[in-house]
């Protein structure tokens, strides 16, 4: 077992790499002088990986939509205790979270990390269901899936999904539906556990006041080694072509609310990493609050301080999105193709672009310096394809021209969609 040490060439920052005898990719970071610790156990498995076989299967399996976010849930409970009750005793704080693409078994504390990892380590490879445990969950779930539905800005977002995706099953609500969910037995759990909770397609990172050798013991005891079974998953082909321009819908809501997105085209790892800086910082100057359309649409009333944007990405998906609340949602979109145009025209002013730029590489450089923020960016860039520091070196080299590049081939008017939930008509 050899450690491999990964050092940022932009700020010194360091941390350890060890692919364990287990099959397991670890990654530590020691960070003396932190008096917390934050540790993450996850798999590379979200909500879209419905479809997938091993390397001996001649079918894909296809499996019902919101199952790993059922599997999560229903790996918290063993045939002795809640793991909560495990954590209570070592003086830590679980957690877990299902995303699309990944899910994450996590916890942080300020003493007793060698029991708590211990504990972290132990529950998630041992896996527990009954039917009737199941049969009991699928009312839980059924019940948080009403509750979202009837949440506005998760209906405006999944809506703005529906409008650009075809196929791809990143518009399936993480959760799935009542009805997905009424599918699922013990078998069919077990079955994914085995299939994406192998430790070849799973990662452990923690970061803080820890030691690395003390960390790598107890995964020595702890880890149970697993044969690389060739896990392949796929995803139905998406055409670049949304499905339909805009989508409303009405909720009670005081102030409508919307999402306004571009459909990009997919990409994965390096190429991933430096489309979406040059997407952060595009989206950055067109919503940053000292831009001549910001202050131009603030004055006029149509937009407040809860305009924003974020790049939304992962596994056959990317999008840039435009959200907040607007009584006229379409002049938002008209000005955002607006400024589009006119910057493609007459180039980004160099002075915004610099600015950005270096609030944005300040922002990256004051994560590694926030305990939890590292532990997530370990396991984030390992999931992504790319190293834990290939952010800052990428975003350092970034010109205004890789930006102008990007504006130019992914923020195509025929890819925007509009998405709004607005309250009842008096």
């Amino acid at each position: 077992m050899e450690k491999n040490i990964i050092k940022s060439q932009n700020t010194g920052d360091s941390c350890i790499h060890v692919k364990h005898k287990s099959g397991l990719d670890i990654y530590i970071c020691e960070m003396p002088g932190f008096s917390s610790v934050e540790a993450l156990f996850g798999t590379k498995y979200g909500s879209i990986n419905t479809m997938f076989k091993m390397r001996d299967d001649k079918e894909y399996t296809v499996v019902p939509e919101g199952i790993a976010h059922f599997l999560e849930h229903k790996l918290f409970e063993n045939e002795d205790c809640d793991v909560f009750e495990l954590y209570a005793k070592t003086g830590a704080s679980g957690n877990a979270f299902t995303s699309f693409d990944k899910t994450c078994y996590l916890f942080s504390c300020s003493k007793n990390y060698q029991e708590s990892l211990k504990i972290l380590l132990d529950f998630v490879q041992k896996p527990y269901f009954t039917q009737e445990t199941v049969d009991k969950e699928q009312g839980i779930i059924g019940q948080e899936i009403k509750m979202t539905n009837d949440n506005p800005d998760w209906r405006v977002f999944f809506n703005m999904l529906r409008c650009m995706y075809h196929t791809h099953p990143v518009k399936i609500d993480i959760a799935g539906t009542v009805e997905s969910i009424a599918q699922i037995d013990a078998d069919l759990l077990y079955k994914c556990y085995y299939t994406f909770y192998n430790l070849n397609n799973m990662v452990l990172s923690i970061a803080g006041n820890i030691k690395a050798d003390e960390v790598l013991a107890i995964c020595d005891e702890y880890l149970k080694p697993c044969e690389d079974k060739g896990l392949e998953t796929v995803f139905p082909d998406e055409p670049d072509e949304i499905v339909m321009p805009e989508f409303f819908e009405t909720q009670p809501v005081g102030t409508p609310i919307f999402q306004i997105g571009y459909k990009c085209r997919n990409c994965s790892g390096e190429e991933r990493l430096r489309k979406s800086m040059a997407a952060s910082i595009a989206s950055s100057m067109l919503t940053d609050a000292s831009s001549d359309m910001y202050k131009k649409l603030l004055d006029e009333g149509i937009i407040n301080s809860s305009f924003g944007s974020e790049i939304f990405d992962g596994d056959g998906y990317f999008t840039v999105i435009f959200g907040g609340e607007s009584k006229e949602p379409a002049k938002i979109r008209d000005a955002i193709t607006a400024e589009i145009n006119r910057m493609l025209k007459e180039g980004l002013n160099e002075k915004d672009f610099q600015r950005i730029k270096k609030s944005t590489y300040g922002m990256l450089v004051r994560e590694l310096n926030n305990v939890e923020a590292v532990a997530n960016l370990l396991i984030n860039s390992h999931m992504d394809g790319v190293g834990p520091y290939d952010s800052l070196s990428v975003l350092s080299e970034l010109t205004s021209n890789d930006v102008i590049n990007f504006m130019r081939d992914e923020l195509i008017p025929e890819r925007l969609v509009m998405s709004v939930v607005e309250g009842e008509a008096d």
